[in-house]
């Protein structure tokens, strides 16, 4: 069976079996046969040529990794309280985001608020060409009710989804996606690429102060999760308006 994705990721990389073959140091009819999916290198080798693609082993020959020696893997670090991440750690990933950046909250006021370089990085990776999503609480749903009934702040979840949509508004270009969703948040979801950051809610807590993940995508166990979470809730949303504001 011939490994498609090896194919395209060299494709993707601008580089031919003879390219591939002098980079990882072996021969030509060896990088044929990978192709082929007849053999797999050995895993110095794998590791080698992921180097050289850009792409993890895991991906490129899923059935040679063991699983087992993956698990957690994906989880690069967890904090008790979201006030507990680095503050640099969301305006770097941010930075390093090529293809995507989605965002899943209610909210999310802290990230316009207390980072400065928050909105003018994000405008400038939209206006780079990297597809930009965020989805926020729909103030005219159920749920920012039911949040501010449990956390008995009296509207103030509607006024920061307020704020923030004013905030992306006034400085985000045209081609940034805005959507309304009125979901139960179980998550706030802050995906960079292949880089996620995860806030777990917890009942009666504000998300400040509940534990937040820090996952790396590699077997795609924990990340996936999350991504399809985050289209299911994409997908049932609906466009925001922005001349509401």
């Amino acid at each position: 069976m011939v490994n498609e994705r090896l194919r395209r990721t060299m494709l993707r990389a601008g580089l031919d079996t003879q390219q591939l073959a002098d980079a990882a140091q072996v021969s030509v009819k060896s990088v044929e046969r990978w192709l082929h999916g007849t053999s797999v290198p050995y895993p110095k080798t794998r590791y080698r040529v992921s180097a050289i693609l850009e792409e993890d082993e895991s991906y490129l020959w899923p059935d040679a990794i063991n699983k087992a020696s993956l698990v957690g893997a994906e989880l690069v670090g967890s904090y008790p309280r979201r006030n507990d991440v680095p503050r640099h750690l969301w305006t770097e990933t941010l930075r390093g985001a090529e293809r995507n950046v989605d965002l899943l909250a209610f909210a999310g006021l802290f990230l316009t608020e207390e980072h400065p370089d928050w909105i003018p990085t994000l405008a400038a990776k939209a206006e780079a060409g990297v597809r930009v999503r965020l989805l926020l609480g729909d103030p005219e749903g159920a749920q920012l009710a039911s949040r501010d009934t449990e956390h008995q702040i009296g509207g103030g979840v509607a006024g920061r989804v307020a704020a923030v949509l004013a905030y992306y508004g006034q400085r985000m270009p045209p081609n940034v996606q805005i959507r309304l969703h009125d979901t139960p948040l179980y998550n706030s979801i802050y995906r960079f690429d292949d880089e996620m950051l995860v806030n777990v809610h917890v009942y009666g807590i504000l998300a400040a102060y509940t534990p937040t993940l820090h996952l790396r995508r590699l077997d795609g166990a924990w990340f996936n999760t999350y991504l399809e979470s985050f289209e299911r809730v994409w997908a049932s949303a609906r466009p925001w308006d922005r001349g509401s504001t």
